[in-house]
């Protein structure tokens, strides 16, 4: 049972209130980074995109959302995690109700950058409440598996909702169904979501490091979005690239050496479990945003399945990540983390690797059902431990910090798979389109994808057993202190 925690800020901490916060929070992201995707061709023809340009409604998104995470995190920890959540749900939904209201190309790809600076604010701020509100214990094992189930439902779910809505309401209700959930949102964060005690600043703020930070997140997010257009050979995206690089190096430089408050702490790093579970959450969230745009194309280019329908065909994998995550909740009373981590990879990888199987004449119930309900019920299972993970033993003066570094790792990790796992499914399909050469790319993408998953459970291998809060050391030196629960 989730009880009220005390007063913060002069306003009645109510755990279950924050829970749903940022339940919807979570939800909402996550539908908006795939409610999109099947609308394409409708914004197209409404608003005169052309088909490059038509690209720049996801990356407009994926370059300010993946580039201002950090930033995002560390403006929660040092202004304050209620604040700056809802500051980044006000723009969120103005920014959705204007690109519902767009008119041409321009004003949809500004809005869709100002959502992702939206998100970039309220995701890190959200979770950073979601750690301090449950620090340990039973409550924190089963906020995580709300979060995790709500998190994943939104993604899967987003197919299915914006299939529906582009088919029988109209594309601009795929920008406008995020204002009724951000507007809940705000009320219960309003409500129910402690202001806490005033932020900790220890210094003066590291804008050299956010500079940085942000460009070279931003450039590399925006190398490989376009390696769709440029192939990783050519020279514009090597250079990209390299200039991207330089700038991240530039930033751990700067972080190692400047007076100020660090952006993103070096040593936070040493702990094993932020350095372990940020791996893993790349190698995962590469090869699970494959899964879907390679899904949704093998259902729509091979089997001819219309948008509404194939949003629908992937009901059984958002219901099987919700029975994940139970489980997860039931078994997190007793496993270690690190135990569903290992198993929940392992699952999904199989799943995938049952993808890998599918055929230019097979059918839903034969060729995709199954594998869904394998795939999805092992990413359930590994989501909720993987988060807490993540924010074990860190001080609470940088868990934003933390969670935006989590946010982030899944972002570069979900550009860079779909980039590179969609040039690989295409090279294998070759220039002539045919069901036959189509499903061999999908097949050998959903593999490679099994790979990765499976390197994941290795990773998970390598994290501590248990990990507790941080003892009042830990907190003034960020090292974690490792304890049996």
């Amino acid at each position: 049972m989730l009880r009220d925690a005390g007063t913060a800020g002069g306003r009645t901490v109510r755990p279950g209130i924050t829970l749903a916060a940022v339940a919807v929070v979570q939800f909402m992201v996550s539908l908006d980074l795939s409610v999109v995707n099947v609308g394409l061709p409708r914004i197209a023809a409404g608003l005169g995109f052309s088909a490059v340009g038509l690209t720049w409604v996801i990356h407009a998104y994926a370059l300010t959302f993946g580039g201002l995470l950090l930033l995002g995190g560390k403006a929660a920890d040092r202004y304050g995690r209620r604040r700056v959540l809802l500051s980044g749900l006000g723009l969120f939904g103005l920014a959705s109700l204007a690109g519902g209201f767009a008119q041409e190309p321009g004003h949809l790809i500004a809005a869709r950058a100002a959502q992702g600076v939206g998100a970039a604010a309220l995701a890190p701020a959200a979770l950073a409440l979601l750690t301090a509100t449950f620090p340990s214990g039973r409550d924190r094992v089963r906020a995580f598996g709300v979060w995790s189930a709500t998190n994943a439902a939104g993604g899967a779910l987003g197919v299915l909702i914006g299939g529906v809505l582009t088919e029988y309401a109209g594309w601009r209700w795929v920008m406008f169904v995020n204002l009724p959930m951000a507007a809940g949102a705000l009320a219960l964060a309003w409500r129910g979501v402690a202001a806490g005690p005033p932020p900790a600043r220890g210094g003066r703020p590291d804008v050299p490091g956010a500079v940085l930070a942000t460009a070279g997140m931003t450039l590399l997010v925006f190398g490989v979005v376009r390696t769709d257009r440029y192939p990783w050979t050519s020279p514009v995206t090597l250079m990209t690239l390299a200039v991207a690089v330089a700038l991240l190096a530039a930033f751990v430089h700067v972080e190692r050496t400047t007076a100020r408050e660090p952006l993103l702490r070096p040593g936070l790093f040493a702990n094993r479990s932020v350095s372990r579970a940020n791996a893993y959450n790349l190698l995962v969230g590469a090869a699970m945003t494959s899964s879907f745009y390679f899904m949704s194309l093998y259902l729509q280019r091979v089997l001819g399945t219309g948008p509404a329908l194939a949003g629908i065909e992937f009901l059984p994998f958002a219901l099987g990540v919700v029975a994940g995550s139970v489980l997860a909740v039931k078994l997190g009373y007793r496993l270690a983390p690190r135990t569903l981590m290992v198993a929940g990879g392992l699952l999904t990888a199989t799943g995938f690797a049952w993808f890998g199987l599918i055929s230019p004449d097979g059918a839903f119930v034969t060729d995709v059902l199954g594998p869904s309900i394998v795939a999805s019920v092992g990413f359930g299972l590994c989501l909720a431990p993987l988060v807490s993970t993540a924010t074990a033993g860190v001080a609470p003066h940088e868990t934003g910090t933390a969670s935006g570094l989590l946010n982030s790792s899944r972002q570069i990790g979900a550009s860079l798979g779909l980039a590179v796992l969609g040039t690989v499914a295409h090279d294998r399909t070759g220039r002539i389109a045919t069901p036959e050469t189509l499903t061999a790319g999908y097949a050998l993408g959903m593999t490679i994808g099994a790979v990765l998953l499976a390197a994941a459970a290795l990773v998970a291998l390598t994290l501590p057993r248990r990990t507790g809060p941080p003892s009042p050391a830990g907190q003034a030196g960020g090292r974690r202190k490792e304890t049996p629960v």
